[in-house]
């Protein structure tokens, strides 16, 4: 079980391997958000070797996920890790704009 915690809302997510290859990985993810699942899924494919990211509702009332990644070279749990960071440090640098322009005001 991995637990990934987003600083700027100060949730986490239970994320489970389903399966793993060395380039496929299928997550189960539970506690999340789509939203969130979105971004981390548009960051992925703006890397050329990705070749494949989907995130499908597995069921509606149990907010339970399913996350698909293929890369054609490398491993696809770094490039989902480089993604995260990334949508982290987006999400650190809004905070700190809506923040400077709240103060500001």
């Amino acid at each position: 079980m991995i637990y990934i915690i987003n600083k700027c809302f100060l949730t986490y997510m239970d994320v489970q391997v389903k399966k793993s290859s060395t380039k496929e990985v299928l997550l189960d993810i539970r506690k999340s958000d789509i939203a969130t699942l979105y971004i981390v899924q548009y960051e992925l494919l703006k890397d050329p070797t990705v070749e494949f990211a989907g995130v499908v509702l597995k069921h509606p009332l149990t907010k339970e996920y399913a996350m698909r990644v293929n890369t054609t070279k490398g491993s696809p749990i770094k490039e989902i890790e480089k993604a995260t960071k990334a949508a982290i440090g987006y999400s650190d640098e809004l905070k700190k704009a809506i923040n400077s322009k709240i103060k500001g005001a």
